[in-house]
């Protein structure tokens, strides 16, 4: 039997919760929410993603490949590119905005969007034929849904 995406366990987690920071591991794009009872809930995208603010691209994954001004040839492992400029800035508003997430749909290839108050939206989507992990949604050291299935 093949492994299926748990689409009602990953809306259940994120549904709710309050988007709290947008950072990152290396490469990985990483959004952190609050749930009701302080959980820890994060997505981790390791395929192409963006962060949406009404119509506008407020931050996206291609964002790690430049460096902020004057940043240096190390700019990179120092975190000043122009995505952890970003994400630090939406990280602020979230903090002060506090906003609930109010919508989760995950499509049968991967695409997952999480949509939070203030019209504001993370979109996710695997890009890879392989199967290399694309996306998870987990809460620490609780329950982990990986995209594609099967890898966790």
């Amino acid at each position: 039997m093949a492994a299926e995406i748990h689409v009602d366990e990953i809306t259940r987690i994120l549904t709710g919760t309050v988007a709290h920071s947008v950072g990152r591991a290396v490469d990985m794009g990483i959004v952190e929410f609050h749930g009701p009872d302080g959980e820890e809930v994060m997505v981790h995208a390791q395929c192409p993603f963006r962060i949406v603010h009404e119509a506008k691209i407020i931050l996206g994954s291609a964002d790690m490949r430049y460096a902020q001004k004057g940043a240096g040839a190390q700019a990179f492992d120092e975190f000043r590119m122009i995505y952890d400029a970003r994400a630090t800035k939406i990280s602020k508003i979230l903090g002060q905005l506090r906003p609930s997430v109010d919508s989760v749909t995950v499509g049968r290839s991967g695409e997952l969007t999480v949509s939070w108050e203030q019209a504001f939206r993370l979109e996710v989507f695997p890009d890879c034929s392989g199967r290399i992990e694309a996306w998870r949604v987990l809460v620490r050291g609780g329950a982990h849904h990986v995209f594609p299935p099967g890898l966790d």
